[in-house]
């Protein structure tokens, strides 16, 4: 992959070109910021802006008082090769905290849609009803330590108003899951974006992670999408690595609270 081409189309693609990413939110173009707004239960903030020294705190005041007038926190989502250089310390100076950096890595889906053995008695189901999320959010819950309910909310949404644009999948041993992972597909891009891949304590280093991906990238690959995009952890970035995912850029979330 030629790496600087892929960082410009995905630029373009995901974020100055961004599509809500739910029925219940909307995408929004102010000057140079691109930014989506939706309801308590949806993701609220900026995913692209294009901004040089002598207009970059108007912007960032103009987005606090959008969001503050709403009442509702937001992020803005600050990518390592954004401009000026010193976005991020002038989103400290007005207010935001940042959340830990995580790596943008990509692949390319056909590479990853191989054959993975899964442990004995562990299967892949897919997840298109409320049942389904139901086990999506019990995996989060238990793999992350975390409350489980915007995605409970954004996951039922999604396969009610677009199913065609989210895959889902849960690993089950038996009748109990352990692991779990969704994919969007966003019409007209290039990109398809892994998202939640975790699995319980108890069932790491066994492959089912690395058999997630491989299904997604096969659904990705057959509904033509050549790359695969991660935000990854630390945790998770030497894992995708030795997969041959590939680092882009990092990417910080700004957030603030009015």
């Amino acid at each position: 992959m030629d790496l600087e081409k892929v960082l410009a189309r995905y630029d373009r693609d995901m974020r100055e070109g961004a599509r809500p990413d739910g029925p219940e939110a909307r995408v929004e173009r102010v000057g140079r910021v691109v930014r989506q707004v939706a309801g308590p239960q949806g993701w609220n903030g900026v995913v692209w802006s294009g901004l040089d020294e002598r207009v970059a705190n108007a912007a960032i005041a103009e987005q606090i008082t959008f969001f503050s007038g709403r009442g509702q926190d937001f992020e803005w989502k600050l990518y390592g090769h954004d401009r000026p250089a010193d976005l991020g310390g002038r989103l400290l100076a007005a207010g935001f905290t940042p959340e830990p950096e995580e790596t943008l890595m990509v692949a390319e889906a056909a590479e990853q849609a191989v054959d993975v053995e899964l442990p004995d008695g562990v299967r892949i189901v897919a997840v298109t009803d409320p049942a389904g999320v139901d086990l999506v959010a019990d995996v989060h819950e238990r793999a992350f330590g975390a409350d489980a309910s915007r995605l409970r909310h954004q996951m039922l949404a999604r396969l009610s108003a677009d199913p065609d644009t989210v895959v889902a999948v849960v690993a089950l041993a038996g009748d109990t899951p352990v692991s779990s992972a969704r994919m969007e597909l966003v019409p007209g891009t290039r990109f398809a974006g892994l998202w939640g891949g975790g699995t319980v304590e108890g069932w790491r280093g066994r492959g089912i992670y690395r058999a997630l991906v491989a299904h997604r990238a096969r659904a990705a690959a057959g509904h033509g999408f050549p790359y695969l995009q991660v935000d990854a952890s630390d945790q998770s970035r030497p894992i995708l690595e030795r997969l041959g995912f590939a680092p882009l850029t990092t990417t910080t979330p700004y957030v603030y609270v009015p």
